[in-house]
């Protein structure tokens, strides 16, 4: 049996840095010509509806997301709210399962991809639709965390439980730290979404569901896609790195590429952490601080510290004036793909997010380290331990607080030519980033994932 065209359902977990991988994907799809009903939240669609490229093929279905008490009136996604309510987002998603099943019952399609929302694989097997967990976090954390025998319906899961690699574990430096692992047992203990924890919540998704996809090559993280695929006795289908191309008509604003093009080529630190991430005031300060005294120049897109409105009221004392003319912190969103690119920057402070750091290494960006929570921490010992392509800030091991001088010490190790350890980690980024920038890697992976979701359905291309 032969069939050209699949048709995919997405629902991520209402979060952006869900929602923005499941656009990614369903790019790469509708690019080839496959059909994609997108489910999002109704006021949330003309946020990400720019970063649509198909919109012949991706179509929006509009999703209610229900009152849930706690929640402010109109919050549709963890963007909407302060991290503590996050739980309550989940609450609202999980009640949208009825209106998800009567549209899925409609639209039949072959496949519906998912995350955080456990329940759709029951659903699907009901409507005869395959379920596909598709992960935006990296097959390292996965295979970590749902390692064999790891007591994950235990509510005592120990901490120190948690700074051990599991039995069977690929060779790896990967392990979490005394703070590190104090964070994590939060997913196991707490509440996220009613009645069942976060990680309840995954495992139940990775074993239900008919097939588990990573975005990501067996290159970089082979061994672990096998570890989780024997794990969970599931075919584990790559999808590649799955990095978006900028839109061809997009151009860097006026403003920031009259100040960034004023500087030697790769001299400009930049330093993001993503959409959601917040610091702590004292660790902003240290933060900027860092980059201050660098010397170099450096453009920092950052939120405003906890209980800080405005960014320039966080700022140390005398820092605008000591900073003027190279340094910039600016509280808004930035075209992050576009600043990378650009010839004058050289180095990315990053809280190591998946797909920011897949962003960066298709650049010629030295990578430094500086994981905030969840999936980042193991993300930066697989970046800066195994594969040695970045270097991660040095951290208090209780409590996880860095300084002003770590950030430095970080930064120049990457880009400072007489560094020994600077040498070794830019020889191994370039021969990485060369690697995942070659076209031909994401079309044959995307072309293979394709064959693969083909081959669950029982047909053939043509």
């Amino acid at each position: 049996m032969s069939k050209t065209t699949l048709q995919v359902a997405m629902l991520p977990w209402f979060a952006m840095g869900h929602i923005i991988p499941y656009i990614n994907i369903s790019n790469k799809l509708a690019q080839r010509g496959h059909k994609i009903f997108f489910f999002m939240p109704i006021n949330t669609i003309p946020k990400i509806d720019h970063l649509n490229l198909h919109p012949d093929l991706i179509t929006f279905v509009p999703v209610t997301v229900p009152c849930v008490g706690g929640l402010p009136h109109g919050a549709e996604t963890t963007a909407d709210v302060s991290s503590e309510l996050h739980p309550l987002i989940m609450t609202a998603m999980d009640l949208t399962q009825p209106s998800v099943e009567a549209a899925l019952k409609h639209l039949k399609p072959d496949f519906v991809f998912f995350d955080s929302a456990h329940w759709i694989p029951a659903l699907a097997r009901r409507l005869d639709i395959k379920s596909i967990h598709y992960s935006v976090v990296s097959p390292a954390t996965v295979a970590y965390l749902f390692g064999s025998e790891r007591e994950l319906h235990e509510k005592q899961w120990a901490q120190s439980e948690l700074m051990k690699q599991p039995p069977g574990y690929p060779a790896s430096s990967i392990k979490l730290r005394s703070y590190e692992a104090h964070a994590m047992v939060g997913l196991v203990v707490n509440e996220f979404g009613g009645g069942i924890t976060f990680m309840e919540r995954l495992s139940i998704a990775l074993s239900d569901c008919d097939a588990i996809s990573c975005k990501t090559c067996m290159e970089i993280e082979g061994p672990f896609c096998d570890y989780i695929e024997k794990q969970f006795k599931k075919t584990v289908i790559l999808a590649g790195p799955v990095v978006p191309d900028p839109p061809l008509a997009a151009t860097l604003e006026e403003r920031w590429e009259k100040w960034l093009v004023s500087f030697e080529p790769k001299t400009v630190i930049f330093c993001s952490f993503g959409s959601e991430c917040i610091l702590r005031k004292e660790q902003f300060q240290e933060l900027v601080l860092g980059l201050e005294v660098t010397g170099m120049p450096f453009f920092a897109a950052l939120k405003p510290p906890l209980g800080v409105e405005k960014i320039e009221h966080a700022l140390p004392v005398g820092f605008l004036e000591k900073t003027q003319g190279r340094g910039i912190v600016y509280g808004g969103w930035v075209q992050q793909q576009l600043i990378l690119a650009h010839p004058s920057v050289g180095c990315i402070v990053t809280h190591c997010g998946y797909g920011s750091l897949l962003e960066a290494m298709i650049t010629e960006c030295e990578l430094v380290l500086m994981p905030q929570y969840g999936d980042q921490f193991i993300n930066s010992r697989l970046m800066g331990g195994d594969l040695e392509v970045g270097v991660e800030v040095e951290r208090e091991e209780e409590d996880g607080s860095f300084t002003s001088e770590g950030v430095c010490k970080a930064i120049r190790l990457v880009m400072e030519v007489d560094s020994e350890v600077g040498k070794k980690v830019r020889a191994n980024r370039a021969k990485l980033s060369e690697f995942l920038s070659r076209k031909s890697l994401d079309s044959s992976y995307i072309d293979s994932f394709i064959q693969k979701l083909q081959g669950l359905l029982g047909l053939t291309s043509l």
